[in-house]
């Protein structure tokens, strides 16, 4: 008779152990799973930067790494206030006439520009001095002469070799307002501008006050000339002629007008040079190529050049080696060559007295100007 309960089934065996060793596989997995997970960290893995770490610099298109890294200029200028306090100077500064100016620049070798006034006339309200670690530059009793442009900069020195570092530079244009003075005075009455085809010429009427009106007037016939392109006013130089032209040339004067107050600059005589820029264009002439013995003779070297170019003469003649007595006058004088152009005439003139046999020879007439030089030559013969 069967139990109570019926019969009880037994699985097969594959099966029951497969049923006894599935929660040893689990654990198994999740094990390889927990250890997988805590796998020590590589270095510099998963890591916070700190706040403050810079990286390293983003370089723009275009640009390669010494453009970034090549420096960039700074000024070196400061400016002496009062109880010994320093600010940068603006690029433009206008002051009263009368104060004292105290200019400093960083540096052991200082050099300075300033007004050409100040070293025409050897001013002794100015004072430069080169200091341990600045130069210093200090201009007392300032008048309105003393408007323009004051800069440093400093120089960089390998044994007597200097140059200038374009990196550490200052400059600042100074307007010295005095009253009655509306124009920067001129050291004459009356200017002369020569107007050059190939470059530009300048009417110097410059202010010192930067807000007046200043306007341009031909004297004769009397009109104010329009700054039509070709003629500009820069507040630093004066009205700029920027192509000269025959029909430019006259006498011209500026005006200038501030607060209410009219004021008229001195006149300038603008004449049109016909000569181009060169080397001198020289010619030599002796008064007789052939002379008796006791005669006199004169050798006379000419130049026709630019108006504004200075011209130098140098000799050399038969009896220089033994000191034969001569006499040597240079000259000059602006003449005109029709069309109303405008030629200076430069001339050297050798003269000898009591001509003799060693003075036979050639005489050699060297001229220069800043573009160059010219060397001309004639015989004088014993006749």
């Amino acid at each position: 008779m069967p139990r109570s309960g019926g019969p009880r089934l037994v699985p097969p065996l594959p099966l029951l152990l497969l049923l006894l060793l599935l929660p040893h596989a689990l654990a198994a997995v999740a094990g390889q799973t927990s250890t997988k997970s805590k796998r020590p960290k590589e270095p510099g893995e998963n890591k916070i930067k700190p706040a403050n770490k810079r990286g390293k610099p983003t370089l723009a298109p275009g640009k390669d790494r010494e453009s970034v890294a090549s420096p960039k200029p700074s000024s070196i200028m400061m400016q002496v206030m009062e109880k010994g306090r320093f600010q940068k100077p603006a690029a433009t500064l206008s002051l009263t006439a009368g104060q004292t100016l105290e200019l400093r620049c960083k540096g052991s070798k200082i050099e300075w520009h300033y007004p050409d006034y100040l070293d025409t006339f050897k001013d002794s309200r100015l004072s430069v001095k080169q200091h341990d670690r600045y130069g210093q530059l200090i201009l007392v009793n300032a008048t309105a002469a003393d408007t323009g442009e004051y800069s440093c900069w400093l120089q960089v020195c390998s044994g007597y070799v200097c140059r200038k570092d374009d990196t550490k530079t200052g400059a600042t244009y100074i307007f010295f307002t005095e009253k009655g003075e509306l124009f920067v005075p001129s050291p004459s009455y009356f200017g002369v501008v020569y107007l050059n085809p190939d470059r530009e010429a300048i009417v110097p009427c410059r202010v010192t006050v930067p807000s007046a009106k200043v306007t341009l007037h031909r004297e004769f016939p009397a009109k104010e000339i329009q700054s039509n392109g070709s003629i500009i006013y820069d507040i630093k130089r004066g009205f700029v002629y920027l192509h000269p032209q025959p029909d430019h040339q006259g006498v011209v004067y500026c005006r200038a007008e501030a607060h209410g107050a009219p004021q008229i600059s001195i006149k300038y005589q603008l004449l049109y040079v016909e000569v181009p820029s060169g080397p001198p264009s020289t010619t030599i002439m002796a008064s007789s190529n052939t002379v008796n013995g006791g005669d006199d003779i004169t050798v006379l070297c000419t130049v026709l050049g630019e108006p504004d170019v200075e011209v130098e003469f140098r000799w050399l003649y038969p009896g220089l080696k033994d000191e034969r007595p001569v006499t040597i006058q240079d000259s000059w004088r602006l003449v005109s060559r029709g069309l109303g152009h405008t030629t200076r005439l430069s001339q050297s003139i050798l003269t000898l007295q009591d001509f003799e046999t060693i003075d036979a020879g050639y005489y050699v007439c060297t001229a220069q100007n800043p573009r160059g030089q010219t060397t001309v030559a004639t015989t004088v013969q014993f006749f």
